[in-house]
């Protein structure tokens, strides 16, 4: 892998729910090395530092479980302008913050993406589907609604118009074992891939990323991950506050993320989700880091992963 600018960019997005502490998740990533990590593997790291919310506008919604609207929708909008400015310039990594912050950082690569003239692509890697609207939400969690936002669904009045909505049969979503029946709905007639954890156990994690990375360099597009702790078993990463048994193994996140370094076809990610103040020691932030690093070109053999 060529050396990268890697641009972190910390988000420390905590309006999404109201379990508090996603706010600490930018320090604890650069506590656990983050910066360093990267270098070490060859790759040039500016970090921009945590970057604050937009003014806090008038923001209302029907739905009247729907709450910190007008926190969320100014995040949005800091973040959107961020993720773009970044993207021309190297390879943005927002560092998290709950999943909120995917609101704008992939309204921002996909108006990056629009500049560029190519598609953009969203592989989700979470045990959640975030398929709700501000109107459908019955938590009125906000982090719950990011993939409504990107493809272009209803409801959104409140948040700045997505620049380019990515059609929903470029958005794949693997690691899902918590989707309530609207989101089952939802998928239904959706094209949007949705890999859950028993195809996982019967086909491995390879086969259904393998299928998408394919799909992704056919079309010549970019691809943003968005990668939340609860994709991962708990055992092993318990600083979320969604925390979802039966989840990737550290061995499968592993390989997404060497799966995705040898396609050379990611432009930017997000890490999402944690809260350091349910974390062990750090160990759920210094295995995101670790995760980040395989992304990046970590190896323990040089070599590339074979498809079978």
């Amino acid at each position: 892998m060529t050396g990268k600018t890697c641009i972190l960019i910390g988000a420390p997005v905590d309006s999404g729910k109201k379990r508090k502490g996603c706010l600490m998740g930018p320090d604890a990533y650069r506590t656990a090395g983050i910066a360093e990590t990267i270098r070490t593997l060859g790759h040039e790291v500016r970090d921009r530092g945590n970057i604050a919310p937009a003014p806090l506008r008038e923001a209302t919604c029907p739905n009247p479980l729907v709450h910190s609207l007008p926190e969320t929708v100014a995040w949005s909008e800091a973040l959107i302008a961020a993720a773009r400015e970044a993207a021309a310039e190297g390879f943005p990594i927002f560092l998290g913050g709950d999943h909120a912050l995917s609101l704008g950082s992939v309204a921002g690569m996909a108006a990056h993406a629009q500049d560029a003239g190519r598609p953009l692509f969203v592989l989700w890697l979470d045990a959640h589907t975030d398929l709700h609207t501000p109107l459908t939400t019955d938590s009125g969690n906000l982090h719950g609604t990011p993939l409504g936002y990107i493809s272009g669904a209803a409801g959104f009045d409140a948040f700045p118009a997505m620049p380019a909505p990515v059609p929903a049969d470029r958005i794949a979503m693997i690691g899902l074992r918590s989707v309530d029946a609207a989101e089952k709905a939802m998928l239904e007639t959706s094209p949007m891939e949705a890999v859950d954890m028993r195809v996982i156990d019967e086909h491995g994690i390879a086969k259904p990323l393998q299928a998408f990375l394919d799909r992704v360099a056919e079309a010549g597009g970019m691809l943003h991950v968005s990668l939340d702790v609860d994709f991962l078993e708990p055992a092993i990463a318990p600083a979320v506050g969604t925390t979802v048994p039966g989840g990737a193994t550290l061995r499968e996140a592993h390989l997404v993320m060497e799966m995705l370094c040898d396609s050379d076809l990611v432009a930017s990610l997000d890490l999402v989700e944690l809260n350091p103040f349910l974390d062990e020691r750090g160990r759920t932030a210094s295995l995101m880091v670790d995760l980040t690093a395989s992304l990046l070109g970590r190896r323990v053999f040089d070599r590339p992963t074979h498809r079978l």
